[in-house]
């Protein structure tokens, strides 16, 4: 059989698409797992439809948000300054991810990498956000977004400039009560908001304002590198009253309550009343303060017991001024006279008040449970149509979230352009406590206390030698 130049031409077309076909099936068995980089672009899904994510700090909240992720996504690498049995817990639970105790190792080394998750204590938040947004990586950072005032706002542009996308670990915002919230407010529920009060249980923890540093320096424990735990902070002698549990009542690392909850509590309030930046904050306005702060001179190394904390807002668009006052370390707003005898404020971690002039609104931490007061006008209370997307399983899908995003789906529900700014809001409270009855002016778009300079000083951190953003 006569064979022509197109017949040998169209077998040899066919023989190397065969061939083509099996040798990238071979290959696709063998590397299932393919980053999000090799795309070229960030927000798409990678080939194995699966992220590969990286997490920094296993061994608190870090463990849950990991947990949540590793359900559908690939856990590709853990890092932790700690390598002693509370993290080799985690260790052990995802067998095929790399170990690292230094996260700068992990992001040299590790190129497989799309996403992290960074669960560090507050102090290190920065450094390491920054980092990671500067290697390309889409974050997941725990709230606050950071530990000052500086940090929040560069974290906020850098993750813009590189468009990555982000998350704010703030679950509570993917509730369904956080949007019920908004949507009866912009409704015009309760009328004009111009008073709010939230609350906290916390401090949960041991803190004071008359507290030194301990003088014992106990030796550090096996498997934990202190100096990397240390991060940008001042170095001192280890203590197990910092860590691994403690530090968010020291100043130096941690943010105390408002840092704790107050991106928890205060959330649907800044979203609801959208608040944008104050024009100046107060702190400690209360008498119990007063009284002990004149016995007291404080070590400032803590936080206080408790503390009282005033946010003037100016009119926002079609909202008026409102005056937002935060409560913690067991001290509470006034109990306001349409609450029946017998129901409780809000809920055990703490809750929100909004006072309007057509009505009270009332919720638990996370934006939970939100209701009208009294039961009557709430079950008189006709709900407006749904207007803000539900994130689905509420504040158990606030890590899924990021992932949909991440995979090129719409903008995390909490990403950094919206925590940011309620991370500002947040540590400016802090900026309060640290200077008691002092009413602080405040220039939000230059980020500058217009009327002290010690108190403007405290907007940026002063970073240990060797650390910088």
């Amino acid at each position: 059989m006569k064979t022509n130049a197109n017949d040998l031409k169209s077998r040899l077309t066919q023989t190397n698409r065969r061939s083509f076909i099996q040798r990238t099936t071979a290959a696709a068995a063998t590397f299932s797992i393919v980053p999000g980089y090799v795309l070229g672009t960030r927000g798409q899904t990678p080939p194995s439809g699966k992220l590969n994510i990286a997490a920094i700090g296993i061994g608190g909240m870090g463990r849950n948000n990991i947990a949540k992720c590793a359900v559908n996504e690939n856990i590709v690498a853990l890092c932790d300054v700690d390598a002693g049995p509370r993290a080799g817990k985690i260790f052990a639970l995802y067998p095929k991810a790399a170990k690292y105790r230094d996260y700068r190792e992990m992001l040299d080394k590790q190129k497989d990498i799309d996403a992290i998750i960074i669960a560090t204590p507050d102090h290190t938040h920065a450094v390491i956000g920054m980092a990671a947004i500067k290697a390309g990586k889409h974050v997941y950072i725990q709230k606050p977004l950071a530990h000052s005032l500086h940090e929040v706002r560069v974290l906020t542009e850098a993750a813009r400039q590189h468009k990555v996308v982000t998350q704010m670990g703030n679950q509570g915002h993917s509730n369904d009560g956080t949007r019920q919230i908004c949507e009866w407010i912009w409704s015009g529920a309760i009328g004009k908001v111009k008073e709010v009060h939230a609350w906290t249980n916390r401090p949960v923890w041991p803190q004071g304002i008359e507290v030194e540093r301990p003088k014992e320096t106990p030796p550090v424990p096996e498997g934990f590198d202190w100096d990397l735990w240390i991060g940008p902070a001042p170095m001192r002698p280890y203590h197990p009253t910092y860590a691994p549990d403690a530090w968010r009542a020291w100043w130096d690392f941690g943010t105390g309550s408002l840092g704790d909850l107050g991106c928890h509590v205060l959330d649907p309030v800044f979203w609801a009343l959208k608040l944008g930046q104050p024009t100046s904050i107060e702190g400690n306005i209360s008498t119990y303060w007063e009284g002990f702060w004149k016995k007291t001179v404080p070590k400032n190394e803590m936080y206080p017991r408790s503390s009282i904390v005033r946010y003037k807002f100016p009119a926002r668009r079609e909202m008026s001024p409102v005056t937002l006052t935060w409560w913690d370390g067991g001290l509470m707003p006034p109990r306001p006279e349409e609450l029946e005898e017998g129901k409780r404020m809000g809920d055990a971690d703490g809750g929100v008040l909004f006072i309007g002039d057509q009505g009270t609104l009332m919720c638990g931490c996370y934006g939970l449970e939100p209701r009208l007061i009294p039961d009557k006008r709430m079950k008189e209370f006709k709900q407006p149509a749904p207007t803000i997307d539900r994130i689905p399983d509420g504040q158990n899908g606030h890590e899924k979230d990021w992932v949909r995003a991440c995979k090129g789906g719409k903008p995390a529900s909490s990403n950094f352009e919206y925590s940011g700014p309620l991370s500002e809001m947040v540590l400016l409270g802090n900026l309060a406590v640290r200077f008691p009855e002092q009413r602080l002016l405040w220039d939000g778009p230059n980020m500058k206390v217009t009327n002290d300079d010690d108190a403007d000083a405290y907007i940026r951190r002063k970073y240990r030698a060797g650390w910088s953003l």
